[in-house]
């Protein structure tokens, strides 16, 4: 496949990005990414909106991931019309070079994933916040839970596999996350999610998640109603972010307490300066400044980074410098752990 790109690249250069596209969309088409999905990934390699009418209903979404209300008609270009509707780009101007290719691929991947069975278009919406009310109960009622049971979402890199009732792949910041419903039906106790158990697995009685053998990151989002799921996949999303490339594969938003609220808030776009000077750490003084914050005095400190103690006392007042704070205080180890959380958030 390299040597043909190369090839293909020497004779045309708008070769290689036309077999991107071709690519790109079939990867989606293998992980069952549904239309808001696609239509996102089509604004992104586009830089402008896309658009989809599908059984009289348009959807379009802009190049950073936002659904839009409504659609300028007078700039559509590249239309694809196929069985169920058309597709377009919302491009003033010239078409660029990709623009009838990607809509191209765009109309064969709704295709076909409008031609598969099952719930990964209602959980889809279900979790998408952009979505309204009446749209999420709708598509709650047609994969069978009551809007107002209890769910919480759960965010895995890895396709869960047939024992999970309803799930999709979903694209996030992150890439592409499968997103899964655990249920708990009203009247059921405890927390094990009535409907189907541990993870929606409708003969589960294990009621506990297990990656034994496996390195797919989980991040379980808290329990709301079914309604406001978003909420839910919001928080999976902010506990998958928190695991990173560590030694854990799950995290439980509702062990965060209130740092979840921190984290919502946060908008990584605009780091805090607290956030920005942990950034600007290389690895080893990182190292430095977690142990100091982590040990109870300097002297131990010292001792666990085989330093010797005089050394280390000058490189806790750089950092104290460095910083703005002394991480050694209280206030000063809440900044630092309030900035740390919200670095790895970021990341």
């Amino acid at each position: 496949m390299r040597d043909l790109l190369g090839k293909l690249t020497a004779l045309d250069p708008e070769a290689r990005e036309s077999l991107k596209v071709v690519g790109y969309f079939d990867a989606l088409t293998a992980r069952g990414v549904g239309l808001g999905g696609l239509l996102r990934a089509a604004a992104a390699l586009s830089g402008t909106v896309a658009a989809a009418t599908i059984r009289g209903t348009t959807t379009a979404y802009d190049p950073d991931g936002r659904r839009l209300a409504e659609v300028d008609d007078a700039s559509r270009g590249s239309v694809v019309e196929f069985r169920l509707g058309e597709v377009w780009l919302d491009r003033a101007g010239a078409p660029h070079s990709s623009d009838a290719m990607i809509t191209e691929r765009l109309a064969l991947a709704i295709e076909a994933f409008e031609s598969r069975q099952g719930s990964t278009r209602e959980v889809e919406v279900i979790v998408d916040a952009q979505r309204t009310v009446p749209e999420r109960m709708t598509a709650l009622v047609r994969i069978g839970i009551d809007p107002t049971d209890s769910v919480r979402v759960i965010v895995s890199d890895e396709d869960p596999g047939p024992g999970w009732t309803w799930t999709a792949p979903t694209p996030t910041p992150s890439g592409i996350l499968h997103t899964s419903l655990e249920v708990r039906r009203k009247g059921a106790g405890g927390g094990g999610g009535g409907a189907g158990g541990a993870l929606n697995r409708d003969q589960s009685d294990s009621g506990e998640l297990s990656t034994s053998g496996s390195r797919s990151r989980t991040g379980i989002g808290t329990w709301v109603r079914a309604d406001c799921a978003p909420e839910s996949w919001e928080a999976a999303l902010v506990a998958h972010r928190l695991l990173g490339d560590g030694p854990e594969t799950i995290l439980d938003a509702t062990d965060l307490g209130g740092m979840l609220i921190l984290a919502r808030a946060y908008d990584p776009a605009v780091p805090h300066p607290d956030v920005a000077a942990l950034s600007e750490l290389d690895d080893l003084t990182a190292e430095i400044l977690r142990t100091l914050v982590d040990s109870e005095s300097i002297r131990s400190a010292a001792a666990k980074l085989a330093m010797h103690h005089s050394t280390l006392q000058a490189r806790h007042e750089t950092l104290t410098a460095r910083l703005g704070y002394d991480p050694r205080t209280t206030i000063g180890r809440m900044r630092y752990t309030a900035a740390e959380f919200l670095r790895r958030l970021g990341d």
